[in-house]
């Protein structure tokens, strides 16, 4: 045997020995085969994907959360985006009655009275509060600290919403016209006890602390989500007239019998169509959540103004870029498919 043939037997049983092709940094060294010969079938199939089937559920984006409380479930209503919904066929007309020449307006800021304050606690105890709307309001007692923050500051004679996370239950407690009384009870408008752990909403026609029936913490703008770098929900915003009526996930209305009004619980997004791309990066990922989840009609107020809550951190003068932004630039979406059921907030 010629040593050309020894050659070719030594390197097949260095091969042979090395159990087949050799790697090199991840890139697999296959031998060459023969013009129409067939590879030899692998000892382990190789593992496939089915492509998923139609209809089958996508992987969902987690839930937008707050010192490890889930700002309700992550198929919840506030958490959907929206951007592919159809527009709703009625768009023009609310449009034109909000204001079309109207600007977007950030109702919050570093000065701690502008804006909607929270506060977090952790095994607080619980204290009565007396409602004047006892019948559409959830009983106390909440777990309200004595010196919990009140929207506008305690001498307010605004509309002194006050919001409690109760982190060790992931219960959320909100008031509205709420007032400190000496005993260490508290008196309110209104209020509301939400579970956010789950998707129920109020029962239909009940208001909240919020004129649409509707919680107010999901839908604020906050400062941790913005430094973050995204927004994962819809938010939360007034308009000066409402019809009287309210559409899904709204519970409740507050509004004229004008048709030409939006009702409670529409849902508006800035068109894709408008560049976000020349502001600010704060401002930026706030105009890209309301490209991708939107704003609600939450309650009567000044138009457009878009809620957020109170923090020193807040640079003003970045926010007041918001100002720019038009009544033009956006359209009202129809977010009834969305619908599982007409009692809960869980959506397709």
């Amino acid at each position: 045997m010629q040593r050309w043939h020894y050659l070719i037997l030594w390197l097949a049983l260095i091969i042979t020995a090395c159990g087949g092709p050799t790697t090199h940094e991840g890139t697999t060294l296959t031998p060459t085969l023969p013009t129409g010969a067939s590879p030899a079938p692998a000892t382990t199939p190789v593992a496939t994907v089915a492509p998923a089937p139609t209809g089958a559920p996508r992987t969902a984006t987690p839930a937008p959360t707050l010192r490890s409380c889930p700002i309700f479930p992550a198929d919840n209503i506030w958490n959907r985006a929206i951007a592919s919904l159809p527009v709703d066929p009625h768009s023009s007309q609310y449009l034109a009655s909000i204001g079309l020449s109207g600007h977007l307006h950030p109702d919050f800021g570093s000065n701690p009275t502008y804006g909607i304050p929270y506060v977090v606690v952790q095994r607080q105890a619980l204290v009565p509060v007396r409602f004047d709307y006892a019948d559409e309001s959830d009983p106390g007692p909440y777990p309200i600290p004595p010196n919990a923050p009140i929207e506008g500051g305690a001498t307010s004679s605004g509309d002194r919403h006050v919001l409690v996370l109760a982190s060790d239950t992931c219960t959320l407690y909100e008031l509205y016209g709420a007032y400190p009384q000496a005993d260490g009870s508290w008196h309110a408008g209104s209020g509301a006890r939400w579970q956010l752990t789950s998707n129920a909403l109020r029962p239909a026609t009940w208001t909240s602390a919020d004129a649409a029936g509707l919680p107010i913490l999901p839908g604020l703008v906050r400062y941790d989500e913005v430094a973050s770098g995204a927004i994962r929900h819809a938010l939360r915003f007034t308009v000066a007239h409402t019809q009287n009526t309210f559409i899904w996930p709204a519970r409740h209305q507050a509004g004229t019998s004008g048709s030409a009004f939006p009702p409670m619980g529409l849902r508006l997004r800035l068109k894709a169509s408008f560049v976000i791309t020349n502001f600010p990066s704060q401002d930026q990922v706030i105009l890209a959540a309301l490209q991708r989840y939107g704003m609600i009609v939450a309650d009567n107020g000044s138009n457009w103004y878009i809620s957020g809550a109170a923090d020193r951190r807040w640079n003003d003068d970045i926010l007041n870029q918001l100002k720019t932004v038009p009544g033009s630039a956006f359209e009202v979406v129809d977010e009834s498919a969305l619908q599982v059921a007409p009692n809960s907030g869980q959506a397709h």
